[in-house]
C-alpha cells in the first residue's frame, strides 16, 4: 500500500468512521439516560457519573444500543451459532439473499428488455417510460402487502412473492441505466455504422450494447441493493420465521433493540457483499471486451 492511498482513501473513511462511533456513543448515553436515571431512582441508588455512563452504554433493553453491544451481538451470532441455528444472522441472512438474488436476475433481465423495446420502439419510449417513472413513486410498503395478499390467494407464497417485490424495486434502475447507454453512442459512429452498411442488428450488437455495458453495471449496483431492500419489506407483511425481516419483526415485537441493529448491520454487510461481487463482474467483463485497468 502506497503512501498516497494511505493518505487518500485510508485516512479520510477511517475519521469519517471514528466520528460517526463517537457521535454513536454521545447519542447512546443521552437517550438512555432518563430510562437509566428513572431505574437508578427507584433502586435509591446515586452512582457517579462514570458509573452512570457506564450504565446507560450496558442497558439490556436500551433505547438506542452502544456499537459495541451490536458489535457483540453480531460476533456472537455470526460465529459463535450454528449456520442452522435461528438465531444465527448467516442463516437469516441466506434465506434474504435466496430471494434478493431470484429477484435481481428477473428485474435485470426485465429492465434490459424494456430497455431495448423504449430504445427501438418510439411508441414505447412516449408511453411506457412516463408509467416506469410514474411506478417508482408508490411506497413499497404499500404494493407489499398486495403482493403477498393477491399471490396468496391464488396459492403463491414463499419465495416468490418476495423476489417479485425485490424485482419491482431493481428493474427501474437497469432500465434507465440501459436506455441511457444504448442511446451512449455518438452520431457519428452511428452513421459510420450505416455507411458500413450494416444492418439494425448488426448496430446494436456490434455499437450499442458495448457502449452500454459501463451504464448496465453501474445501475446493477443500485438494482442489486434496492432489491435487497425489497426482499427485506417482502418478508415484513408475510409473518416470515426466517430472513432480515423477520429478525427485524422479532426484534419490534420483544423490544430487543439490539438484535434489531444487528439485523440492520447484517443487511449492510450483505448489500456491501452483493455490490462487490457486482463490481468484480463489471472488471470481468471489462477486461474481457478488452478495456486497460487505469
Amino acid at each position: 500500500m502506497t503512501p498516497d492511498t494511505l493518505k487518500d482513501k485510508i485516512i479520510p473513511v477511517t475519521s469519517i468512521l471514528a466520528a460517526l462511533v463517537a457521535i454513536w456513543y454521545v447519542a447512546a448515553i443521552l437517550m438512555n439516560a432518563s430510562f437509566q436515571r428513572d431505574m437508578d431512582t427507584r433502586a435509591g441508588q446515586t452512582p457517579t457519573t462514570m458509573e452512570f455512563i457506564e450504565k446507560t452504554l450496558s442497558q439490556p433493553k436500551p433505547l438506542l444500543p452502544a456499537p459495541h453491544q451490536v458489535a457483540q451481538n453480531v460476533f456472537e451470532n455470526t460465529f459463535l451459532r450454528k449456520l442452522t441455528s435461528n438465531r444465527s444472522l448467516v442463516y437469516h441472512s441466506g434465506v434474504t439473499l435466496s430471494s434478493t438474488v431470484l429477484g435481481f436476475t428477473l428485474g435485470t433481465l426485465l429492465g434490459i428488455l424494456i430497455a431495448v423495446g423504449i430504445v427501438h420502439i418510439k411508441a414505447l419510449d412516449r408511453s411506457l417510460m412516463p408509467w416506469i417513472i410514474t411506478s417508482q413513486t408508490i411506497p413499497i410498503l404499500a404494493i407489499a402487502p398486495m403482493v403477498i395478499v393477491v399471490l396468496g390467494a391464488i396459492n403463491i407464497t414463499g419465495l416468490i412473492p418476495k423476489a417479485l417485490i425485490s424485482t419491482y424495486l431493481s428493474f427501474f434502475p437497469v432500465t434507465v441505466g440501459m436506455v441511457k447507454g444504448l442511446r451512449s453512442p455518438e452520431v457519428m459512429l452511428l452513421d459510420l455504422m450505416r455507411t458500413y452498411n450494416s444492418s439494425p442488428a448488426q448496430t446494436f450488437w456490434k455499437l450499442r450494447v458495448p457502449a452500454s455495458v459501463p451504464y448496465l453495471f453501474t445501475s446493477m449496483k443500485v438494482a442489486i441493493a434496492a432489491s435487497l431492500v425489497g426482499a427485506i419489506v417482502g418478508e415484513l407483511p408475510t409473518g416470515a420465521v426466517a430472513g432480515i425481516g423477520s429478525k427485524l419483526l422479532a426484534g419490534s415485537y420483544y423490544s430487543q433493540t439490539i438484535d434489531i441493529w444487528a439485523a440492520l448491520i447484517a443487511g449492510s454487510l450483505l448489500a456491501a457483499l452483493l455490490i462487490m461481487v457486482v463490481s468484480i463482474a463489471a472488471k470481468i467483463v471489462d477486461r474481457a471486451m478488452g478495456g486497460r485497468s487505469a
